[in-house]
């Protein structure tokens, strides 16, 4: 039996890291498991020429697509939106923009400004220490002043527009409306040795330059220097608990596919807003019949995925392509509840450069624009490069029906059940689309393009698992209190996205991480007396 630790993480992405990162001075003897492999910058696709080939094959956002020996499989069928993760030291960091907003001071009291949804139990004021040290540890490339948010100063200057973001901020000026340049984990310059930017492409296949902030190469090297182990290929199955009703540790499956049982004083679940579901569900006992801290019968329920149309156009002049990081800016114009329209909450506007060459064929063809037979060139060389393209990222509402449960057939290479994905989409949320949809689409027009069309739902984009472990202070209403701990397993907490109350419209991988700080500084404030 390998040797007790004081601290056991599951999950090395966002949150594990992060939250690995601040107990580690501590000094507590801390371990993490992490499911999937350390990744080489080397073997990055943009290392290749391939690199559009591979993100539709071993750097897929889809863990069923990607199907990696370290990935576990996720029935989504019931779903119009798939599931993206990714399994590795980083997790799905590896793989994000990193586009970095943070969610604004409304989206935690949606219930009493908007009488929908229920309120967090913090509120920004509480994370906005915690948002600040996570930018400097992941590095946040921004602009200080935006309107839209209070106060903040990002440690580097951002991204430039290019001659795409110059475009849209031109066509945003002639409307009228909010447009500010993105924050962004993606270096502009020399910052706690990562080289700045040289657009090597898109960032989503990951970084082969080191210049996108992934945890593997923020925070993990910090937390390991202070002491951390990190133990990788390590699949968890389940969290056991002790006699008296304690989390003891957890049973894994170590590279070799041995069984392995690593037993613990404190656990937290660092798995994604999937992966920590299936996990605890997969813990049921005879003391927790319905899986483990799910006396609230909640986990897995009230799941949000962030529906994401995105409207595209075309203009009369070669612009930016695939070259650079993905996201230029963003607007905030129709991010907080307006009465005169037909919907509650909000999105953001999110401007992107194009895409490359392959991804620009496939996807024009798909959507009717590129014809085959004689014209089939003459139209490609009027799309190449001089695509503009907008996502609508929309608020998501929680309802109890979309959820995570077990699949009672399908199972992973070591014989896990797999989770399942039940989602639809809310009539709130289509409306919402629509309306963003139709504002895209005057921004398009005003920036001269032509040829616009709308894809409603992207497929296994973009990936934000969030609110299947809910915060809360009442324990019928809630999985984990409000400093993330286990409302019936007093040393198990947990961190990652599944314990969103609401999902603002908004990336959330800055807050998943402001958040896991803010748990990690409760548990240390706390140790005395942790389990009371």
């Amino acid at each position: 039996m390998n040797e007790m630790v004081d601290v056991l993480i599951i999950g090395s992405g966002a949150s594990g890291a992060a939250v690995a990162w601040s107990l580690a001075e501590t000094k507590m003897r801390i371990l993490c498991l992490e499911q999937g492999d350390w990744m080489k910058q080397s073997d990055f696709p943009s290392n290749g020429r391939d690199w559009e080939a591979r993100r539709f094959s071993d750097f897929d956002v889809s863990p069923n697509r990607r199907a990696r020996p370290t990935d576990y499989p996720v029935n989504d069928q019931n779903s119009l939106m798939k599931v993206a993760n990714f399994n590795g030291v980083g997790g799905g960091t590896i793989l994000y923009t990193a586009h970095f907003p943070r969610m604004h001071p409304s989206d935690f009291r949606v219930r009493s400004l908007d009488g929908v949804a229920d309120d967090w139990p913090i509120d920004y004021t509480d994370l906005e220490p915690f948002f600040t040290e996570n930018d400097r540890m992941m590095g946040v490339s921004g602009l200080a002043g935006d309107p839209a948010y209070p106060p903040r100063q990002p440690p580097m200057p951002p991204l430039p527009l290019g001659k795409t973001g110059t475009r849209y901020a031109k066509a945003m000026n002639k409307l009228g409306w909010h447009w500010w340049p993105s924050d962004s984990t993606i270096a502009t310059t020399e910052y706690d040795g990562r080289a700045p930017c040289i657009n090597l492409g898109h960032c989503t296949p990951g970084c082969a330059q080191g210049a996108k902030a992934s945890t593997d190469i923020t925070y993990w090297p910090h937390a390991i220097r202070a002491g951390v182990e990190l133990r990788t290929r390590c699949r968890v199955r389940e969290i056991t608990t002790n006699e008296h009703g304690m989390a003891a540790g957890a049973i894994y499956y170590d590279g070799d596919g041995v069984e392995q049982f690593q037993p613990a004083e404190v656990v937290i679940l660092a798995c994604n807003g999937i992966g920590t579901p299936r996990l605890l569900l997969n813990s049921a006992s005879s003391r927790f019949p319905d899986g483990l801290a799910n006396s609230s019968g909640l986990v897995g329920k009230n799941l949000m995925l962030h529906p994401w149309p995105q409207v595209r156009g075309y203009i009369d002049e070669r612009v930016d392509g695939d070259r650079a990081p993905m996201l230029t800016l963003w607007s905030k114009e129709f991010y907080e509840t307006d009465p005169t329209r037909d919907f509650v909450r909000g999105y953001t506007l999110q401007f992107a450069r194009g895409t490359g060459v392959v991804n620009e064929a496939i996807t024009s063809a798909d959507a009717g624009l590129l014809p085959w037979g004689k014209d089939h060139h003459r139209v490609y060389r009027d799309l190449l490069y001089k695509r503009l393209q907008i996502g609508i990222a929309c608020e998501d509402l929680p309802e109890e029906h979309n959820r995570v449960t077990l699949d009672p057939v399908l199972k992973d290479s070591s014989g896990i059940p797999a989770p399942r994905i039940d989602y639809t989409i809310s009539e709130n949320t289509r409306r919402m689309m629509e309306h963003g949809i139709a504002r895209a689409t005057e921004i398009l027009t005003a920036a001269g393009a032509t040829n616009h069309y709308t894809s409603r739902t992207i497929l296994n984009s973009p990936g934000h698992l969030l609110g299947t472990a809910r915060m809360g202070t009442d324990p019928e209403r809630s999985v984990v209190n409000e400093w993330g701990r286990s409302h019936d397993v007093k040393n198990l907490f947990i961190v990652d996205g599944s314990i969103w109350v609401t999902s603002g419209g908004v990336n959330p991988t800055s807050t998943i991480q402001a958040l896991a700080l803010y748990i990690a500084d409760s548990i240390k404030q706390r140790l005395a007396t942790l389990f009371d």
